[in-house]
């Protein structure tokens, strides 16, 4: 199976069930991997024949811009929902994960697939 890779896409936003991440926001760095069905544009060489990946970052931060997500998990899975439902993907992998949430730690997250 063919995918877009969409790497390191980092978002600003209020995540978290602390009060502190409910104040402030946080940057929070996301990976996807989106599968492709068959023929499509590598074939075709048309954008109409792909899933658009700047529709889908429009799309994932204005998710982020509108919503409060208490865990990465919802986040993830709603990602998820919305790039297999309005984008048509077969198949998806999500990394989510906050930079630096606590000391010593580099990045903190999940992972889903669907």
């Amino acid at each position: 199976m063919d995918t877009i890779l969409i790497r390191e896409l980092r978002i600003e936003t209020r995540i978290g069930i602390y009060p502190r991440e409910r104040e402030a926001a946080q940057t929070i760095e996301l990976d996807l991997e989106i599968g492709l069905r068959g023929e499509h544009a590598a074939h075709s060489d048309r954008i109409e024949d792909t899933i658009d990946y700047a529709e889908v970052v429009a799309d994932i931060r204005r998710l982020f811009a509108e919503r409060h997500f208490d865990l990465r998990e919802h986040a993830a899975e709603s990602i998820a929902q919305r790039v297999t439902g309005e984008f048509g993907a077969p198949w998806l992998r999500i990394t989510i994960a906050k930079l630096s949430p606590l000391p010593g730690v580099k990045k903190l997250g999940v992972t889903i697939e669907r």
